[in-house]
């Protein structure tokens, strides 16, 4: 299977290189006849199919099966598509959790000397960051004072009123395009979304950047399910919606063409993306996960660290492709319905790094995204003994992060 995956990786990462002069509709659907032999069929939609146009934007589109798609959408507009793929399955890991009540644990800031940053007034402020996720709970009373409205829109009146053909995004907004029969809504997102962001006047969670604004991109399902699709949609609007960093703590996109050009169009905006590296104890330079696995200049994947700082059991690794630890187990953050739970993953690391480069930003504002991964990689603690098989070999140090940064742009 992981021989699978990678001989799977490599095919759909060629596809980018692989046209030639005269553009085709074999040249811009390369998959169309050949997902037969693709070790990635099991995860294709047989009747979506994920488009990038030339001018970089992507859509998702419906037909009958891939023979209708290319006669009566890709043959009519092929001047104007660059790349077309299935899109596919995901299936996102789950993630116990532990519910709680009025307990205070912050070990994971404490241990990143976040404490030293706020001293000097520096909250995130201004800075807008997305969480392409599942569901995020903009109730909550630590995360509603926390949410970047889009005030060009009218809640809840069925339009798009400002246009961006978003129905209702006043919140946030959802691209999950097939429901989960469960109910009750996935705590991933509001967990991820209060590591980042809590407001701690209003709850027990201290969020890394209590002054930063969160923008919910929903693309998992309350069962933990979603497709590449989605994802792709969902990462297209957080970059619309001004966000500067969008935290991506979810992983397992089996086919990668659309998703490494929708990271590149991010790279192009400067927009920094924070990636969570796995959790299945592997070393993804040898058995690649996506998108963990990308190797972009403003990205940064992140491995979980213990409350002991070593390395955990479970988190993915790799000296090339994972940056840096940050705190990952026994994390108490928000979940849906008022409350807090303790969860473990590198999706609870990721937003740690997240919420440090909010800071950063908010201290800099003029930086670049190169410039906040910089700052962040060079200035981890790594301490004999307690050494990480990450690129860094060791973990994140947010107040030395800052003075590193105020070094780079005074």
């Amino acid at each position: 299977m992981d021989v699978q995956k990678i001989l799977s990786a490599v095919a759909c990462v060629l596809v980018l290189s692989s046209c030639g002069n005269k553009k085709s509709s074999s040249s811009v659907f390369p998959e169309n006849g050949a997902l037969d032999s693709s070790a990635c069929m099991g995860q294709a939609i047989q009747n979506k199919f994920i488009v990038q146009w030339e001018d970089g934007k992507f859509t998702v589109e419906s037909a009958k099966d891939a023979d209708e798609f290319t006669k009566k959408f890709i043959e009519p507009n092929l001047e104007n598509i660059r790349y077309v793929e299935y899109d596919r399955h995901l299936q996102v890991e789950k993630t116990d959790e532990v519910r709680t009540t009025g307990f205070t644990d912050s070990w994971g800031q404490d241990k990143v000397s976040v404490r030293n940053v706020w001293a000097q007034g520096v909250y995130g402020q201004n800075v807008k960051v997305a969480v392409v996720d599942a569901y995020v709970d903009y109730t909550h009373p630590q995360i509603a004072p926390r949410i970047a409205i889009n005030t060009g829109e009218i809640p809840n009146n069925g339009k798009d009123d400002d246009g961006n053909g978003v129905v209702d995004d006043y919140y946030g907004a959802s691209f999950v395009s097939v429901p989960s029969n469960n109910q009750t809504p996935s705590s991933h997102g509001t967990h991820v979304a209060g590591i980042i962001a809590a407001d701690s006047r209003y709850g027990s969670v201290e969020g890394m950047a209590p002054q930063a604004q969160i923008i919910p991109a929903q693309f998992i399902a309350n069962d933990g399910g979603g497709s590449l699709g989605d994802a792709v949609l969902a990462l297209q609007y957080s970059a619309s919606r001004g966000a500067k960093i969008i935290n991506a703590s979810w992983g397992g996109a089996p086919c990668v063409a659309s998703l490494r050009n929708t990271f590149q169009e991010l790279q192009n905006k400067g927009i920094l993306v924070v990636v969570a590296a796995g959790n299945d104890g592997r070393d993804i330079d040898v058995y690649p996960e996506f998108p963990a696995s990308f190797n972009f200049s403003n990205q940064i994947t992140v491995a979980a660290s213990s409350v002991t700082d070593f390395m955990t059991s479970w988190s993915n690794s790799g000296f090339n492709f994972v940056h840096l630890a940050a705190p990952g187990e026994r994390i108490l953050s928000t979940v849906p319905g008022n409350t807090t739970a303790y969860m473990d993953g590198t999706s609870m690391a990721a937003p740690f790094v997240t919420g440090a480069a909010a800071l950063l930003w908010s201290a800099r504002p003029n930086a670049t995204a190169t410039q906040i991964k910089q700052a962040i990689l060079q200035s981890v603690d790594v301490s004999a003994g307690h050494e990480f098989k990450v690129n860094t070999r060791g973990r994140l140090n947010v107040d030395r992060a800052l003075q590193v940064l105020k070094q780079l742009v005074p």
